[in-house]
């Protein structure tokens, strides 16, 4: 299936997936959220990159969930139980998406400009790392609107900046401006337009790029282990992790390439193949 909400354009490594809905702020409609699973399902499958970078058009990254969404798209019948119920389920499956983002085998780097609202914070919170523009901001809309954050806010953001801060943004709905996200560490660094931004996130896409993949993909599952769990348990993990993951070629070549003066070649990870998916077992 061809985007039609996003392009990708995968170069040297690099897989740059763009909101193109710049004119509707790159609001969030059911079409889009099927989009991108599909994407993240195909990256995940083939790996066709070592590196997933999530840019916008438009003045805005995201203004969030398209409201008229809940009108059409995704009615909600909350007179009766059964019908709440239903939507439990609803959320669950939207929930799962930016589970698959989060747990992509590849470091995923958001580039914001302008408002990262509602839905696009969801989005974020699910990334490695978050790059911004001076004038990018952040909100959780959710309150705005009668309404708290389901997709994942609540629960990853408290693992990226202090906990009151994030009460804060969740009871207020204030904006967390491009200066103060970087104090508390929400954004990696900040840069003075957007096209120094995406500039400065393929630079750096380019050199995780160049690492290893595997001790990569490593490195964010222990990492992503250790948010969750004490000390003791993610060395526990690591212990094994490093045994399972240990790869003698990339150190050889590593080792090689700098003795020889040259940029290491490393092998790109395996395509997973799926028991139920095509091709992917017996028929």
């Amino acid at each position: 299936m061809k985007p039609e909400c996003f392009s990708l354009e995968i170069d040297a490594g690099i897989a740059t997936l763009t909101m193109t809905r710049g004119a509707e702020m790159n609001t969030i409609t059911p079409a889009m959220w099927r989009e991108l699973e599909q994407v993240l399902d195909d990256l995940q499958r083939d790996v066709p990159a070592r590196v997933l970078v999530i840019a916008s058009t438009g003045k805005h990254f995201s203004a969030g969930l398209a409201l008229e969404s809940f009108g059409g798209d995704l009615p909600i019948d909350d007179s009766n139980a059964a019908g709440r119920a239903t939507l439990a389920l609803t959320i669950a499956d939207m929930q799962r998406v930016l589970d698959k983002l989060a747990a992509l085998r590849m470091p995923v780097i958001a580039a914001i400009q302008g408002g990262c609202v509602g839905g696009g914070v969801d989005l974020v919170s699910a990334c490695d790392m978050r790059f911004a523009v001076a004038d990018a901001f952040f909100c959780i809309q959710e309150i705005n609107i009668g309404l708290a954050a389901d997709l994942g806010t609540l629960q990853r953001l408290p693992k990226l900046i202090p906990e009151g801060v994030v009460r804060e943004l969740a009871y207020s709905g204030r904006r967390l401006g491009a200066a103060r996200a970087h104090a508390i560490g929400l954004v990696n660094e900040v840069y003075a337009d957007h096209a120094a931004m995406l500039a400065g996130v393929r630079a750096l896409a380019a050199e995780i790029a160049s690492k290893p993949p595997l001790a990569v993909w490593a490195s964010k599952q222990a990492i992503d282990y250790a948010r969750e769990h004490t000390v003791a348990d993610g060395l526990r993990q690591m212990t094994w992790l490093q045994a399972g993951m240990w790869d003698t070629a990339a150190v050889v070549e590593s080792v090689t390439a700098r003795r020889e003066g040259r940029t290491p070649r490393y092998r790109d990870l395996h395509k997973m193949r799926s028991f139920s998916g095509t091709g992917g077992g017996r028929s």
